[in-house]
């Protein structure tokens, strides 16, 4: 491989360190000429020019080497390097820089053309307001005060996917499955709960479908993951007193529980938070998910439900019921943070940019890109359109 073409690294990021993270994340690739390419893919998604970062561009901001787009193009779609650990090293060093409060989840919508990029399907995209042709990215993003930068995603994949020839033709491991979202979420969070060097946070999620959240915050409850899960107002609960007994012999929307006074102080040992307006508006009670007992057994989880009487679209349970309602209220800005940082990615780094259509070609894609963003954002790394001024060795 050509030496890499001198690049500015803004003060006081330095040549050094941007070495020093690339080996660090790189570090479980096998080969070194992986580790080369690694490198020279990040630093090319940081000192493109602005535009789309196709291949030819992330080769031509960072060698004169007229055969490295097609090495670069090798080692995303086709060198069989596993993604999982260098997100791991990605995490720890992550936590070592952000000290993150809260695991957020965002998704990302990336049009297609065609039908052949992996988990390519027609999907309704509410913020659109139309049906489109895409990929559905689900990610894991470590936050704090200040932002967001994702650690792992996942792919969703329709059942379509899992007919032979497909499965073949997209290099889907055998292993992978056709899971709900919530699913895919959990099994985020595992992983990065098992690993070693990162410390456990709450989990902050949204998700639009009813019975999509109510499986999520079994699961987390399951494995005793904390957690503050958006759910669709029309989410079914029981309310309960401060003793723990219930106040419904049947079910009633989250919505509803909210509307009723308007404050919920009078149900149980609930509060009040502050809204951004510094009004207390939001209200809080002790609930218990509708579906009380399974196999004979009587489930025993106790959660609290919290909303703003003015917001029917959505409410908040989390199994933190001890949790002062002010640390709850900050817990879920966090939840727009990476939402933004999405946004970031697609306008400044590529995210919608992938040019392969294999499962292991995608995560390696947002492998990368998810290092590029979280240099930049916690080493004031270079920006697009920087040129030469201290040389990176290859």
């Amino acid at each position: 491989m050509s030496a890499l073409r001198p690049m500015s690294i803004d003060a006081p990021a330095s040549a050094d360190q941007f070495a020093d993270f690339a080996d660090t994340v790189f570090a479980p690739l096998q080969r070194a000429d992986q580790r080369r390419w690694g490198r020279a893919y990040l630093l090319g998604l940081l000192t493109a020019p602005p535009g789309k970062k196709t291949v030819r561009r992330v080769a031509a901001a960072v060698t004169d080497s007229p055969t490295a787009s097609q090495s670069l193009q090798q080692f995303v779609n086709a060198s069989p390097w596993e993604w999982e650990p260098v997100r791991h090293e990605l995490a720890r060093w992550v936590e070592g820089e952000l000290r993150p409060n809260a695991w957020t989840v965002a998704t990302t919508v990336l049009p297609k053309r065609g039908e052949h990029s992996c988990g390519v399907h027609r999907r309704f995209v509410p913020q659109l307001g139309q049906t489109v042709n895409c990929q559905l990215g689900v990610g894991l993003f470590m936050s704090d005060d200040v932002g967001a930068v994702p650690v792992d995603w996942r792919l969703h994949l329709p059942e379509r996917w899992f007919r032979p020839h497909l499965r073949r033709r997209a290099r889907i491991p055998g292993e992978a499955r056709p899971l709900p979202m919530c699913v895919d979420i959990f099994d985020m969070v595992e992983r990065l709960h098992r690993c070693v060097g990162v410390a456990s946070a709450p989990v902050v999620a949204e998700l639009n479908d009813s019975r999509q959240g109510e499986d999520l915050i079994r699961l987390l409850s399951g494995r005793r993951h904390d957690f503050v899960i958006a759910v669709p107002g029309d989410f079914l609960v029981l309310p309960l007193d401060t003793y723990g007994r219930e106040q419904s012999a049947a079910p009633l929307s989250a919505h509803h529980i909210v509307s009723l006074t308007g404050d919920l102080r009078a149900r149980s040992a609930g509060s009040h938070l502050p809204s951004s307006a510094g009004e207390a508006v939001v209200s809080s009670c002790l609930i218990r998910l509708p579906a009380a007992t399974q196999f004979g057994v009587r489930e025993r989880h106790v959660f609290r439900l919290f909303a703003d009487p003015r917001r029917s679209r959505i409410a908040w349970i989390t199994n933190m019921t001890r949790r002062r309602t002010a640390d709850l209220a900050s817990l879920i800005e966090y939840q727009a943070r990476s939402a933004e940082t999405v946004r970031v990615l697609e306008r400044d780094l590529g995210l919608m940019d992938f040019e392969g259509r294999s499962y292991p070609g995608w995560h390696h894609y947002m492998t990368l890109v998810s290092a590029a963003y979280a240099y930049r954002a916690l080493s004031n790394a270079p920006r697009s359109g920087s040129h030469a001024a201290e040389a990176v060795p290859a």
